[in-house]
C-alpha cells in the first residue's frame, strides 16, 4: 500500500483530523491515536451506536491503534516524546497555542526529528485576528459568507446539511501533508503545515465570488446559479410532496428536456444569466414537475441525456447498489455498516481493518 511504513501521531479530536488520519491508515500509516485523558475521543459515545460502538467512532478510527495521555503529566510527555522521536506526521487540531503551552509544539518536536510533518488544523489558523476565536463548521461557514448563500423557500439563511469546512479542511491537510511527505524523502527534513478550517472553505469559492469580485456587491441568493436563480439549476417538487433537481445549465441540457415536454420555445430563456431573466422557464418547471410523482418523473427521464436526479433521502443513497459496486458501503464481522475510502488506486488499494480500538488498548506500544 502506498503509505506503508509511514507512521503518524494523531492528537486530533471530532472530524478533520480523524478522517485524515483514517484515510492514511486506510492505505497502509501506522496511526497511534493519542486520547486525551478521562473519556478519551468524544465520538466513542456520540450519536447512535450500532453493536457496541458509536457509528461516528466506527467510520472514523477503525484501523488504528489508541494510546491514552495526559500532556500534563511527566509519564504523559515521556510516552509522547518516545513516539514523536520516531513519528513521521503528527497531527494536532487544538486551539492555537495549547501545543506549545504543552511543551509539544512544532519547534519542540522538529528539535529532535528534523524529518517530522506537523500538522495544525484549527477553526482560523494560527494567525490573523480570529486565531483565538471558538468555533466549529457552522460558524466558519457563517463568517466566510458561505451560509447566506444558500436560502430556503421562505427567503432566510439556511443550515448547510455538511460540514463542508470540516470535510475541506481535512482534504487540504491531508494534501498538504503528503506534499510534505514526498519533499522530507528528497531532503530529509520536515515542515509545519498551519491549515484553517476558513481558508480551506474560502479557497473553494472561485465559481461563487465573480460577482463580488467585478462589481464589488453581495450576491442576491435567489437569483445565483447555484442557489436555484438559474432554471436548469434548481429544486422542483413533485406530484406526491418528494422532490427532484435539474442540476446542470449547459443549454444541451435545457434543449433535450424541453424537446420532451414539448416547449422548445421557452428554450430562449435557460440563454439568459441567471435571475429574474430565467424565471417563465422556471415557473413552467415547477407547473409541470407538479404534474407527476417522482417515480413517473424517474422513469419519464430514463434514457434522456439531461442532468437531473430525485432529491434522495442520505439512506436512500446508501441502499442504492452502487454504494456496493464502488465499495462505498461495506461491513464488518458483525455486519455493522463501514463507509469505504474515495482513493481508489488500482495496483495498491487500501486495505480496509474494520477492528476498532479500545480506549487505551495499545498503552506501552511502540511503533510496527
Amino acid at each position: 500500500m502506498k503509505l506503508e511504513g509511514v507512521k503518524v501521531l494523531d492528537l486530533s479530536l471530532f472530524l478533520p483530523g480523524p478522517m485524515l488520519t483514517l484515510m492514511m491508515a486506510d492505505h497502509g500509516a501506522d496511526v497511534i491515536k493519542i486520547e486525551p485523558a478521562g473519556e478519551g475521543e468524544p465520538t466513542r459515545t456520540l450519536g447512535f451506536e450500532k453493536n457496541g460502538a458509536a457509528v461516528w467512532f466506527r467510520n472514523t478510527h477503525r484501523g488504528k491503534r489508541s494510546i491514552q495521555l495526559d500532556l500534563k503529566s511527566a509519564d504523559g510527555l515521556a510516552t509522547f516524546w518516545a513516539l514523536a522521536r520516531e513519528a513521521d506526521v503528527l497531527i494536532e487540531a487544538f486551539r492555537p497555542g495549547v501545543v506549545d503551552r504543552l511543551g509539544v509544539g512544532y519547534d519542540a518536536v522538529a528539535a529532535v526529528n528534523p524529518r517530522i510533518v506537523y500538522c495544525s488544523i484549527s477553526a482560523f489558523g494560527q494567525t490573523g485576528r480570529y486565531r483565538l476565536r471558538p468555533a466549529h463548521d457552522l460558524a466558519v461557514q457563517a463568517l466566510a459568507g458561505t451560509v447566506a448563500l444558500t436560502e430556503g423557500f421562505d427567503g432566510k439563511p439556511a443550515p448547510p446539511g455538511l460540514v463542508a469546512t470540516d470535510a475541506l479542511s481535512s482534504l487540504t491537510a491531508l494534501s498538504g501533508v503528503l506534499m510534505a511527505l514526498l519533499r522530507a524523502r528528497e531532503t530529509g527534513r520536515g515542515d509545519y503545515l498551519d491549515v484553517s478550517m476558513y481558508d480551506s472553505l474560502l479557497a473553494w469559492t472561485p465559481n461563487v465570488t465573480s460577482k463580488i469580485f467585478a462589481t464589488g456587491e453581495a450576491h442576491i441568493p435567489k437569483h445565483e446559479r447555484i442557489a436555484g436563480g438559474q432554471a436548469m439549476n434548481s429544486l422542483y417538487e413533485t406530484a406526491d410532496g418528494h422532490w427532484l433537481v435539474l442540476g446542470g445549465s449547459e443549454v444541451k441540457f435545457a434543449r433535450n428536456l424541453l424537446e420532451g415536454l414539448s416547449r422548445v420555445d421557452l428554450l430562449h430563456y435557460a440563454e439568459l444569466p441567471p435571475g429574474p431573466g430565467q424565471y417563465p422557464l422556471r415557473d413552467f418547471f415547477r407547473e409541470t414537475f407538479a404534474t407527476h410523482t417522482r417515480a413517473e418523473w424517474e422513469a419519464w427521464f430514463e434514457g434522456r441525456d439531461v442532468c437531473w436526479a430525485p432529491v434522495r433521502t442520505m439512506k436512500e443513497g446508501f441502499d442504492d447498489p452502487v454504494m456496493r459496486e464502488r465499495d462505498m458501503l461495506m461491513f464488518d464481522a458483525e455486519g455493522s455498516e463501514i463507509v469505504g475510502t474515495p482513493i481508489k488506486f488500482r495496483d495498491e488499494p487500501a486495505r480496509i481493518d474494520p477492528r476498532l480500538p479500545g480506549l487505551n488498548e495499545h498503552a506501552g506500544s511502540t511503533w510496527r
